[in-house]
């Protein structure tokens, strides 16, 4: 298995979100992962570009929502139609990687399972396919759980982090460490804590196991979600299937697997390589990915501004025009007939007024 091609490999690819945090872009009917929100391509379609070369379209399955699988098969033609698999509700990632390891397991054996998301931006790509390469090599050898460390750069409230102990080896640039503990997102004083102590990494969310050593784990801390998850897959590809796992998903409590794995199993390392890492959870992080201005203004569309700074300014048809005069700190979203206008300090409130208001929303 070397750094560009990665034989065994399976990638599991989360893309079930609803990406509320980027209303009015985002809605039910074209959720965060099919935005185009830097060029021509979504982001679901940067995650599986992500892999080639490493790993072929036949062993890369998405997880999606029910009503998002037809979708997801338009925007990745090459995938086969049956590695779209759709949750018919939301139950946390717990749900989503348990159910993907039985597909693995069922589909192309024992193997070792990549689980990453459909929201991230990161690159240079091929320093992280040596990272994912690695940390494949050592799941397989090992048999311990891996998740994927990202030094910070500033005291982010909004991440979750690792607390790292000793470090086990180096291959290549790609650093192995033990993990000692999950840390929930801080508030500020922690993240600076943590920023200044170097023992912290921000938890990026993705993973990499052999099948057998995260259902083993699933045995021991989620038992249920094992149990139910198994018996749904009996009915695997035939017309018992959709009921079945819907009865299955009804039955599970909603849990990450973060929470209710990996902070409760034996093995668990992260690597830390040297690429850059970004996680586009809402309107913010956009702040650090559009082009500003001297005043620090980002837009993308044609923005005219009078004594305003530090807003961020976003049309889905690039060429419509937005005029600030005497505002700071603002997000402005233009989407089709739908304007949003916040504080970028409250934009993560968008997500509770979008739950509030979703009929009428929708209906706009």
């Amino acid at each position: 298995m070397d750094a560009v091609h990665s034989p065994g490999l399976v990638a599991v690819i989360l893309a079930g979100g609803a990406g509320t945090r980027f209303w009015p872009l985002s809605t039910e009917g074209r959720p965060k992962q099919l935005l185009r929100l830097l060029d021509d391509r979504s982001l679901l379609r940067m995650s599986l570009e992500r892999l080639d070369g490493m790993v072929e379209p036949g062993r890369v399955l998405v997880f999606t929502s029910s009503k998002m699988v037809s979708l997801v098969a338009q925007e990745l033609p090459e995938l086969p139609r049956e590695n779209i698999l759709g949750e018919p509700m939301r139950r946390d990632t717990a749900a989503a990687v348990c159910l993907a390891a039985l597909a693995c397991r069922r589909r192309f054996g024992e193997s070792v399972m990549a689980v990453l998301t459909a929201d991230h931006l990161i690159h240079p790509v091929g320093e992280f396919q040596e990272s994912l390469a690695s940390a494949a090599r050592a799941a397989r050898d090992s048999g311990a759980l891996y998740t994927f460390g990202v030094p910070p750069t500033h005291p982010a409230t909004g991440y979750g982090y690792l607390e790292v102990g000793e470090e086990l080896f180096q291959e290549g640039g790609v650093r192995h460490f033990r993990i000692l503990r999950f840390r929930e997102k801080p508030d500020l004083e922690t993240a600076k804590m943590y920023l200044q102590s170097n023992r912290f990494m921000w938890n990026s969310g993705m993973f990499v196991w052999t099948t057998q050593a995260i259902l083993e784990e699933m045995e021991r801390h989620l038992p249920h979600h094992l149990q139910e998850l198994t018996r749904a897959m009996e009915q695997w590809g035939g017309p018992a299937w959709p009921g079945a796992l819907a009865r299955a998903f009804e039955s599970l409590e909603s849990v990450s697997v973060d929470y209710g794995v990996m902070e409760k199993a034996g093995e668990i390392r992260c690597v830390v390589g040297s690429w850059q890492w970004r996680d586009v959870g809402g309107w913010p992080a956009m702040m650090e990915l559009l082009p500003r201005d001297e005043h620090g203004n980002a837009a993308r569309g044609r923005l005219f501004t009078q004594d305003s700074r530090d807003n961020l300014v976003f049309c889905e048809d690039p060429g419509e025009s937005i005029a600030l005069v005497g505002v700071e700190g603002l997000v402005v979203v233009r989407a089709g007939q739908r304007t949003l206008v916040t504080r970028l300090d409250k934009a993560e409130n968008i997500k509770a007024l979008v739950q509030r208001f979703k009929k009428e929303l929708d209906g706009s």
